[in-house]
């Protein structure tokens, strides 16, 4: 996607309007215009990166910092007891831009967990077998620290 055809690329370079809750040389936060509830919060960086693996590591503490500080922000600033706090990847990802959501959260505000059912292993044979397969994925992955390429 070309970045002038992102909303939330407008939205930082100003072209489209939000209400901007924060703003730093690495990232804007803005409230969602389709809210959970009111302070639901979108963290995004100013450049334009796809997914949490997309984005640079020099950018993930900016990112995350932001929505740390927005979450204690909800409960000293909106009342709220805690907050939820999630970033989807392509799947049920609205804009193709990294967005992390915020989003204050009360006793009994009708907000269910997680909203997928939840699966079993196999066994511990299986939890094994996958536990493998992710640490082989990470000792490969660059930026890791933990490869070649790390």
């Amino acid at each position: 996607m070309a970045e002038a055809a992102c909303a939330f690329c407008r939205i930082v370079a100003g072209g489209q309007p939000a209400h901007v809750v924060h703003a730093d040389d690495r990232c804007l936060a803005f409230l969602d215009a389709r809210p959970l509830f009111p302070g639901h919060t979108l963290v995004v960086p100013r450049e334009h990166h796809e997914t949490l693996a997309d984005l640079p590591v020099a950018l993930v503490g900016a990112v995350f910092g932001a929505a740390q500080r927005l979450a204690r922000a909800m409960e000293d600033g909106l009342g709220a007891a805690g907050s939820f706090v999630a970033c989807n990847n392509r799947v049920s990802q609205s804009v193709p831009h990294l967005h992390v959501h915020v989003v204050p959260r009360r006793p009994k505000d009708g907000l269910r967990g997680f909203f997928w059912p939840r699966q079993r292993y196999d066994g511990e044979q299986h939890m094994a077998e996958v536990a493998a397969t992710l640490r082989a994925a990470l000792a490969g992955a660059p930026g890791t620290g933990s490869g070649p390429a790390g």
